[in-house]
């Protein structure tokens, strides 16, 4: 009856033995199919440092270069206002079919007896017929057009500003809105810096933690098949190995979804890089390259909120709002600029005959506009931007509020994050002496296999601690270098 026991619980063992094999097979097969499908194809290979990968996102990254686009966007805006103060020269050519001119009445001074003469000498009227008959009203009134049929007009026109106060504040303006988009490239900057930075640090946090994986799936393993070997010798039971077992799966599966989650991290770096998801692209800094500083020398400085790239985009938008206003009342002030023409005109009733005569004019002259009731729309727009001044202000004084705040907040973060991670490095140290300890025990035959599963499971649980807090603690870092306005 014992025989029969020990051949049946050797024959479980044994197909567990070989179930166990099979699913470490279809994990691999599984593990190789997945790699080839998200592999990406060939392409070019980069092994960067954090610093190259920086750098990348400076030339590649779309928002910005698009930033950098709009530096040249505010440099042709510059040039365009300035275009308004300098010589303005137009041409113009027109040409006119008259198909029925225009006339007026027109006293008549040619008398009856010098229409007679007319006729008698065959004269012709305007028309082009021959004078016949006297016509009626003669001595009166007749009807006169000033128009010929035909007539072209070809002319330049000059007009050059001399004085106008918007046109001197619309010069300022322009150029402070340069440099609202030399600030807005550089905050691009640093966003696209502090992402690259966090996604950066995750990839190293994941691969850290496949490292612990990799650490405690071989001890587990180690610690499988001793289970395994001391059940066939009758010391442990079977409940003891499958104990075990479920641990073992559970952080095989663990690691696997670690490795998915890795491939993704990679894939959010190339994106904050600008770079196609498709490259190769390995770390060449390690984790252990990283300092976190636990002195914090920040305590103390009032000031550091002009570091920050938004209190100075603040400070160009009030900028801007203190010109509109100025543009606003230089519109109380006139207008003064030059101007000057010259034209060629042709007319005649024959087209074959329009341009046989040339009638030419010049003209040039100065103009003064001199602005003196506008039903009070004028000192209603001033007043409009002097409150949208007082808001600029408002505003740039609660973001400097907002951004001392912001830095008490990273740096009590920063603080806690560096306190917890110490923490969990020495619970991490405690939960392997714990499972040391255990197995001694238990192979001593003065513990029990449910003491090793459960030390397994908080060095297991220790471990992702410590990457939280690790991860928690690079990131808090960047926060509070940003807080600060040291990431420039």
């Amino acid at each position: 009856m014992q025989t029969n026991t020990n051949t049946n619980k050797h024959n479980s063992l044994y197909t567990m033995k070989h179930l166990f094999l099979f699913m470490l097979l279809l994990s691999g097969l599984t593990l190789s199919s997945y790699a080839q499908q998200t592999a990406p194809p060939p392409g070019t290979a980069h092994n960067f440092s954090l610093q190259d990968c920086i750098n990348y996102a400076y030339e590649h990254q779309d928002t910005v270069k698009n930033a950098a686009l709009d530096i040249k966007s505010a440099e042709y805006k510059v040039k365009e206002t300035t275009g308004i103060g300098l010589p303005q020269i137009n041409g113009s050519a027109s040409f006119t079919d008259y198909l029925k001119t225009s006339t007026i009445l027109f006293p008549n001074f040619i008398t009856p007896a010098v229409y007679q003469v007319l006729i008698d000498q065959k004269i012709k009227d305007g028309s082009g017929n021959t004078i016949t008959t006297v016509p009626n009203g003669a001595g009166g009134y007749t009807s006169v057009s000033f128009q010929q049929k035909y007539s072209t007009n070809v002319g330049l026109t000059l007009t050059q500003i001399l004085f106008d106060g918007s046109y001197l504040v619309g010069l300022k303006a322009s150029k402070t809105y340069k440099e609202l988009s030399e600030r807005s490239y550089i905050r691009s900057k640093i966003d696209a810096k502090v992402n690259v930075t966090k996604a950066y640090y995750q990839v190293l946090v994941s691969n850290e933690q496949i490292r612990l994986l990799d650490a405690d799936l071989t001890q587990l393993k180690q610690q499988l098949d001793q289970t395994v070997a001391q059940n066939k010798q009758g010391f442990v039971e079977q409940i003891d190995v499958q104990r075990i077992q479920v641990q073992y799966n559970n952080l095989v599966t663990t690691r696997e979804n670690t490795i998915r989650l890795l491939v993704l991290n990679y894939q959010l770096l190339k994106f904050q890089m600008g770079m196609p998801v498709n490259e190769e692209l390995t770390l060449a800094d390690k984790l252990e390259d990283i300092k976190l500083e636990s002195d914090i020398s920040n305590q103390g400085d009032t000031t550091f909120y002009h570091n920050r790239i938004e209190y100075g985009l603040s400070e160009t938008n009030l900028k801007l709002n203190q010109l509109d206003l100025q543009r606003r009342k230089s519109q109380f002030l006139p207008t003064f600029s030059a101007n000057g023409n010259t034209s060629i005109v042709n007319q005649n009733n024959s087209f074959n005959q329009l341009f046989k005569a040339d009638y030419p004019s010049t003209y040039v002259g100065l103009s003064l506009n001199i602005p003196i009731f506008s039903g009070g729309q004028r000192i209603n727009q001033v007043r409009q931007s002097k409150i949208a001044v007082l808001k600029a202000q408002n505003d740039l004084d609660n973001l400097k509020n907002g951004i001392l705040l912001q830095a008490n907040s990273a740096q009590i973060t920063y603080t806690n994050s560096l306190k917890s991670l110490d923490n969990q490095k020495e619970n991490q140290k405690l939960a392997q002496e714990v499972l040391r300890v255990s197995k001694i025990k238990y192979g001593q035959g003065v513990g029990s296999s449910i003491e090793v599963t459960q030390a397994q499971t908080d060095l297991e649980t220790a471990d992702n601690k410590y990457i939280q807090s690790l991860y928690d603690a690079l990131v808090s870092k960047v926060d509070l270098d940003k807080a600060y306005g040291k990431i420039q």
